[in-house]
């Protein structure tokens, strides 16, 4: 996947905005203000949230997928896209992160990117 279609995949997300908070080689993704996905400009890689026990499941079955960079590693995955997944693989990895973190958005907040 590369760095353009992982920007349009995120931002054809409701509520989605992109930002660089950490300088110009750190594209993050938010919904609610809340951080999603976050990747290097020149990396062949991307960190998303993840469900701690799915975290350490993925990180079982696929080597491309390591404990998050400079993240909390409970909650954090690091997935290189230059390896054997799939994109329908690295999608899915991106929905989980956007619905976690979208399901911990207050219920009006909520209410009001799914009516966008």
């Amino acid at each position: 996947m590369h760095i353009e279609d992982l920007r349009d995949y995120c931002l054809a997300k409701p509520g989605v905005t992109e930002s660089f908070p950490f300088g110009e080689d750190t594209l993050v993704f938010k919904v609610g203000d809340k951080v999603f996905l976050l990747t290097g400009l020149n990396d062949h890689s991307f960190n998303v949230k993840c469900d701690p026990e799915k975290a350490i499941e993925l990180r079982e079955q696929f080597s491309e997928v390591m404990h998050g960079y400079h993240m909390n590693k409970k909650h954090w995955n690091t997935v290189r896209t230059d390896g054997s997944l799939t994109n329908k693989q690295l999608r899915e990895m991106i929905d989980h992160s956007y619905e976690l973190v979208f399901a911990s958005l207050p219920k009006k907040l909520r209410e009001e990117i799914s009516n966008l």
